[in-house]
């Protein structure tokens, strides 16, 4: 007759010793403790199934107490009375649990963005990444992505729309519907749910950008910009969208390293860019003297306007139309765009450049007698004087001072 093994006792388990070989310490019921000699403790279950000897692993002491390991040694039992072989199930519920964490929506989006975003510009990249952990994955993140129904995608957009962001919440719809297609393409879903909400949100009415055009209704938009009570860093990005007249994400992700003030230009890299070709903004007075006036609050990390929570990110895209809104002026109004449409009119209409320049400088796509691409450093010279002009006419604006219009003569700039 086997001789009947003594239950262990919490405290024998909690002061088994390690040896220089492993121990084996039973509990009964093919339940023991390995002990190795680098002193981990070691849960195992040794039973037979189809007539052979077989173990499992139950987990380490003392996350899993003696009590725990009775409960999985008994759970263990049960599975073999029944036919089942309990490694076998473990190995089954692993290999589950494995896939429904590499099908979730997150993880299949974060490997669509990094398959696809070196195709992207640097901000759109990192536009359609904020938008997926800000609005998207915080709920469908975790859910799979073959499971997702549109209802379901429904909601997200209407939190979206609630708020008033309905351009935002197509777009999300738009990007969505790509990593569901993605996601049928390589065997993770079976249908686009995004598909099903064509006409499920309103139709965006698109128009220009809210900007003032008369220099009479520039002038207090300015000095309010000056007079900005709210973060430093955001008021001296509000200072400079006008000045320099790009666009909203070229100016939030804009970093010191791309500030060069020997040549007074800020260099654009052709990733960041709409077009994807590299961009030059010369550096006006008034520009360098704000720069001069941020660099010694934000010049030792990466970007000139980082984020309050993480210097390692931007500002956000909303940034400056919240300072916008909480300085009293309404959407119709004016924009962070809509500085770029302030500059080209005022260029323009009032202050007369030459076209060409101003459309350079907007860096849209330009083109030479002959039909080629300026190249960004087309016409800077021209383009250096009439971004200080520009400058010193806001300047005027601000001040009061009668701005009076003026026209070129033959040959000027």
């Amino acid at each position: 007759m086997p001789k009947r093994i003594k239950p262990l006792s919490e405290l024998q388990v909690k002061n088994a010793k390690p040896a220089p070989k492993e121990q084996k310490i039973f509990d009964g019921g093919g339940l023991y403790l390995l002990v190795t000699p680098s002193g981990g403790k070691l849960w195992n279950f040794k039973y037979r199934f189809e007539g052979k000897e077989k173990k499992i692993a139950l987990g380490a002491y003392p996350s899993i107490t003696l009590a725990d390991a009775r409960q999985r040694r008994e759970d263990a039992r049960k599975l073999i009375a029944n036919g089942v072989d309990p490694s076998e199930f473990k190995k089954a519920q692993k290999a589950t649990t494995l896939s429904e964490t590499e099908n979730s929506f997150e993880v299949v989006a974060r490997e669509w963005h990094l398959k696809f975003s070196h195709t992207w510009s640097e901000v759109h990249s990192t536009t359609l990444k904020e938008r997926l952990e800000k609005d998207v994955f915080p709920y469908l993140g975790a859910r799979q992505i073959g499971e997702i129904k549109p209802p379901e995608l429904l909601a997200v957009l209407r939190r979206i729309e609630s708020r008033g962001a309905l351009d935002t919440a197509h777009r999300i719809r738009f990007m969505c519907g790509q990593i569901f297609r993605y996601a049928i393409a390589t065997g993770r879903a079976e249908r686009d749910p995004a598909a099903d909400l064509r006409g499920a949100l309103p139709p965006v009415k698109y128009g220009h950008r809210a900007a003032p055009t008369d220099p009479v209704k520039v002038a207090p938009i300015l000095r309010a910009i000056d007079e900005y009570e709210g973060s430093f860093v955001v008021k001296c990005a509000l200072q400079l969208a006008p000045l320099w007249f790009v666009r909203p994400g070229e100016l939030r992700h804009a970093e010191w390293s791309e500030i060069d003030f020997d040549n007074e230009q800020f260099n654009i890299p052709a990733v960041k860019m709409k077009m994807k070709e590299p961009h030059i903004v010369p550096l006006s007075m008034q520009a360098v003297k704000v720069l001069r006036e941020l660099q010694p609050l934000t010049g030792s990390g990466r970007y000139l306007f980082p984020c309050h929570r993480s210097p390692l990110r931007c500002m956000s895209d909303n940034a400056i139309n919240a300072a916008l809104r909480r300085m009293g002026f309404e959407k119709h109004e004016i924009t962070g765009h809509g500085f770029r449409a302030m500059a080209r009119t005022i260029l323009d209409e009032v202050l007369q450049f030459r076209p060409d320049f101003i459309e350079h400088q907007l860096a849209h796509a330009v083109r030479d007698p002959n039909g080629r691409a300026y190249n960004r450093t087309s016409h800077l010279a021209e383009r250096r004087k009439m971004m200080q002009t520009w400058a010193d006419y806001l300047d005027g604006l601000k001040t009061g001072a009668k701005v009076i219009p003026f026209k070129k003569a033959e040959g000027d700039v």
